[in-house]
């Protein structure tokens, strides 16, 4: 167990990191996610508050789906990245744990004397008062169809439901952070440990596995999912970090818009890259990576991929170093590791695809 964003989180359960990896590649795993901030913006200017608060454009999010975004402060850095949701009634806002209060003050500075003052929403923050919990997997929709009230072959990719989940009411979703087909889950506080056990009974021949912050890691890992606190953080911006498509500056007014219009026209002078080792080692964040011996960049995230087996990381570089198939090398313990720049994701998405509604505006 380790601190982690204020909260005590398991590293890794019994069974270790890589079979929990595997579990979660072959079949099913279980990951407590209660640290993750869960705010919700309620009001008629609930909409106004969020589209002007993130990146992406919300006001594209029909009732039930959700988005991928990103929150940056008026010199246009990250605060945090976010999931948003339109539930309909309310949005939701899950923000990461260790970020939770900077946002919370962030919305409430910009509310007191800003571009928020006089707008008609308010911040609800029930991250206490409900647990969180992911179904992550290839069988996960079969597994869990048979706890839910909803029908999960209807439930897109980014979409939520409300319904029962093992007699509980909650939220279900079809987000995760493993590039594999799943769900989140939020219920209340006081049926998070029943749901969770419930999760974790075998059914259908298969056996959910718990999951701790390693195995998180390294499936987000391999599937080029970026980290707070790693790829990206107050020192970076949407551009260089390759997010610059939930960016929407077309949009109207936005949280750092004019800082974030300067660097999309200047364009960034660093970018975000994924490589290999071809030579073996296991590259570490806060790695140097170099260029012809000289220093030009850090390693912001690496580790042996457990699906793979080949070492694997990113890193941020020059943009002259940037394209897929670049040599470069990584410092391993005094020693320059040749590496080669590759495309994202490192193992590919199994994500499921299913057809929009056409009603449908996202």
């Amino acid at each position: 167990m380790v601190d982690f964003g204020g909260w005590d989180m398991p590293i890794q359960y019994k069974t270790g990191i890589r079979a929990e990896h595997l579990a979660v590649r072959a079949g099913v795993g279980v990951f407590d996610l209660s640290h993750m901030g869960r705010l919700y913006v309620r009001g008629a200017d609930a909409m106004a508050l969020v589209q002007w608060l993130t990146t992406n454009d919300a006001s594209r999010l029909a009732p039930g789906r959700a988005q991928y975004s990103l929150i940056c402060g008026s010199d246009g850095q990250i605060l945090d990245d976010i999931i948003a949701y339109n539930l309909g009634a309310e949005m939701l806002l899950v923000v990461n744990a260790s970020n939770r209060l900077k946002v919370l003050a962030w919305i409430e500075q910009n509310q007191q004397n800003g571009p928020l003052a006089g707008l008609d929403a308010k911040i609800y923050d029930a991250t206490a008062e409900t647990a969180m919990i992911g179904f992550q997997g290839p069988e996960s929709e079969r597994l869990l169809q048979d706890l839910v009230d909803v029908d999960l072959s209807t439930l897109r990719y980014y979409a939520a439901l409300s319904g029962t989940a093992d007699g509980k009411p909650g939220l279900i979703a079809r987000t995760g952070y493993t590039g594999e087909d799943g769900f989140e889950v939020i219920v209340a506080a006081a049926d998070g440990p029943s749901t969770w056990n419930t999760l974790l009974e075998g059914r259908g021949g298969v056996t959910p596995m718990a999951c701790g912050l390693g195995a998180r890691d390294t499936l987000r890992l391999e599937a080029g999912m970026p980290l707070y606190g790693h790829e990206i953080d107050e020192s970076c911006n949407p551009f260089e970090a390759g997010l610059g498509r939930v960016v929407k500056l077309a949009k109207g007014e936005l949280s750092g818009k004019a800082a974030l219009e300067r660097v999309a026209e200047a364009g960034p002078e660093r970018k975000l890259i994924a490589f290999e080792l071809t030579a073996g080692g296991v590259p570490r964040q806060g790695y140097a990576i170099l260029d012809a011996d000289a220093a030009v960049g850090q390693v912001t995230s690496g580790n042996v991929s457990p699906s793979l087996g080949t070492p694997i990381g990113m890193a941020y570089v020059p943009l002259r170093l940037s394209e897929p198939g670049t040599a470069i090398a990584v410092e391993i313990r005094g020693k320059a590791v040749p590496a080669k720049v590759v495309t994202l994701p490192f193992y590919p998405h199994k994500t499921k695809k299913i057809a929009a509604p056409s009603t449908s505006r996202s």
